[in-house]
């Protein structure tokens, strides 16, 4: 499933947490049953409209064989011919009812499946929105830790196979703590969701924005050095400084190393954030 720009980037697939995944596989599985359903529901259908049709030929015939043998001269109203025509009459009353009974379960079984379709379609669509709600950290709007890592291992893959450049960013909201003891919690929270658009909008739409814990974002910057990546930030915190909800962030920062592994690379750039605290700088 692709997610929208503004939930982590075109173009990214997004997979689900493992509890998701299975909610979103049963909801397609229903879907596919519903959809099995309806179409046998219309060949039932198909099926029925045919026997009604050959019903009411036989009908039809056997109104003109009564016709012809209550016209014929010397059977017309004779007492031998009566039981006869009366049968027919019987078989012809009879034929038409069960073709009249066929053609409204026919309908009946089209109306239904018409519904499962319906029932499918909106299976699946719950079943998107499921795989949507899942990726997405439901406050800042930018990818969850567990789908996140799930995209930088697709991003480290890449640098392997192409010999790329990437840098690891670690992002932390300064002083959040402070915020939220202070102007409570909500004040806090759009400090967050500030941070979070701050970062979108100052990187380019194909590079992972994932919030990795409570007040902190990872960063996977595709095809540059640390230095271009750390001018990147720099502008995250100009724009903070001017925003509705003023902040600013540190960030440590890791470029790739060959082979090096997602849980090796965030250590660095973690380490990377200590250093820039005890320093000072952002």
């Amino acid at each position: 499933m692709v997610i929208p720009e503004q939930m982590g980037g075109p173009g990214r697939q997004v997979p689900l947490p493992d509890g998701w995944r299975r909610v979103a596989e049963l909801r397609d599985e229903a879907g596919r049953a519903r959809d099995l359903a309806a179409q046998l529901r219309d060949s039932t259908a198909q099926g029925r409209d045919h026997s009604a049709d050959l019903r009411d030929e036989v009908a039809d015939e056997r109104d003109r064989g009564w016709a012809a043998q209550h016209t014929v001269p010397g059977a017309g109203g004779g007492d031998a011919a009566r039981p006869e025509i009366a049968s027919l009459q019987r078989a012809a009353r009879s034929d038409r009812l069960c073709a009249w009974r066929d053609r409204g379960a026919s309908a009946s079984d089209r109306a239904g499946a018409e519904l499962d379709r319906d029932n499918a379609q909106a299976d699946r669509g719950a079943a998107s929105m499921d795989r949507v709600h899942a990726s997405v950290d439901g406050l800042t709007g930018v990818h969850t830790r567990e789908a996140g890592l799930v995209e930088l291992e697709r991003d480290l893959a890449r640098v392997r196979r192409t010999g790329h450049r990437l840098v690891l960013a670690f992002v932390d909201v300064d002083h959040l703590k402070t915020i939220n003891d202070t102007d409570g919690h909500a004040a806090g929270d759009r400090l967050l969701r500030e941070v979070a658009e701050t970062l979108q909008s100052a990187l380019r739409p194909y590079d992972l924005v994932m919030r990795f814990g409570g007040d902190e974002f990872l960063c996977a910057i595709q095809d540059v050095d640390a230095h271009t990546a750390g001018r990147r930030f720099a502008e995250v915190n100009l724009l903070l400084a001017l925003a509705p909800e003023r902040g600013s962030v540190t960030v440590g920062l890791a470029e790739t190393h060959a082979d090096e592994s997602s849980s090796t690379l965030i250590a660095r750039a973690d380490a990377d954030l200590y250093r820039q605290r005890r320093s000072g700088f952002h």
